[in-house]
């Protein structure tokens, strides 16, 4: 059996058990070509959000990594969430502990809490508010404190400094796929695509951001791209996102920023983890309802805007 054969045998199984369990597909735009190719829907940490708490079935198949499952899981308790690449995990999540935030919490009494959702359930818990980077400077600018612990993300956090005129102590947390681009990089993008717009992500450090025609989340690059006269785009973002704007946007010419931006935990899904996980559903993200009831009024917050 070819791999095409086999590749178009096992999309059939998942959609037989998909009918089967009851179950929806949610797909980060950073996923492998062929999981994006089987969602029910593709969309960034938002637009997934909003979907687990709204969307009809009894299973969440959802394609990333564990902060997104565990919001999910949060949002929907009483539907099983699956996380089928069990070890996909997010390094920027990790870089901020509860006890950590309790301890900033301490030294600024005042402050509100603002965390991206790239955190644990247990930090989200200790938050006043989510955002995601699609809507990071509306939420700073919702709350009525003046001074604001922005965690985890210091690149994001800088960004919604620009948009306000609260004071944002941000964390000093990172994407490592983000964070390594460098002006250097944008300089040779501008030179070897002199005609192209170059559109880039909030986790980008200050520098790259400023050297930008375009700033988004994975799902507003899309919309952008798609929606713009010009016919040439730098994406400055995981290179995930390119297969989904060649799908969007026929007719565009899209090149990254940098190849080696790929995020290798989004990359841990597979179409074999997808059909494995449906079968057994396993594995199961659940969150200890003490900790989810607090996060879920952090995160519901934030959909509420």
């Amino acid at each position: 059996m070819d791999r095409q054969t086999g590749s178009a045998e096992m999309v059939a199984e998942i959609r037989r058990l998909k009918e089967e369990r009851d179950a929806i597909l949610l797909v980060h735009n950073y996923q492998p070509d062929e999981v994006q190719d089987i969602a029910d829907l593709t969309g960034d940490s938002l637009e997934l959000s909003r979907a687990a708490a709204t969307m009809d079935g009894k299973v969440i198949v959802f394609c990333g990594v564990d902060f997104m499952a565990e919001t999910a899981a949060i949002l929907s308790p009483q539907k099983t969430v699956l996380l089928p690449a069990e070890d996909a995990c997010c390094p920027m999540a990790q870089m901020i502990s509860a006890d950590e935030l309790r301890l900033a919490k301490e030294r600024h009494p005042d402050a509100a809490v603002v965390s991206y959702v790239n955190t644990t359930a247990d930090v989200k818990a200790e938050s006043d508010i989510c955002c995601t980077s699609s809507n990071a400077v509306k939420v700073v600018n919702s709350v009525k404190e003046d001074e604001i612990i922005f965690v985890p993300d210091r690149n994001l956090g800088q960004y919604a400094q620009r948009f306000t005129k609260k004071k944002v102590m941000p964390w000093e947390g990172f994407c490592i796929v983000h964070d390594r681009i460098t002006p250097a990089q944008v300089k040779a993008a501008r030179a070897a695509h002199p005609d192209a717009a170059l559109l880039v992500h909030p986790e980008c450090r200050p520098e790259v951001i400023d050297l930008s025609d375009h700033v988004a989340s994975t799902s507003g690059i899309i919309r952008e791209v798609c929606g713009s006269d010009k016919k040439e785009f730098i994406i400055g973002t995981e290179v995930g996102i390119l297969h989904r704007l060649k799908k969007e946007c026929p007719g565009k010419r899209c090149y990254p920023l940098a190849e080696e931006a790929v995020c290798r935990n989004m990359k841990k899904t597979d179409l074999a983890k997808v059909r494995d996980s449906l079968l057994t559903l396993r594995p199961r993200i659940t969150v200890p309802e003490d900790i989810a009831a607090r996060a879920r009024l952090a995160i519901e917050r934030m959909l509420a805007l």
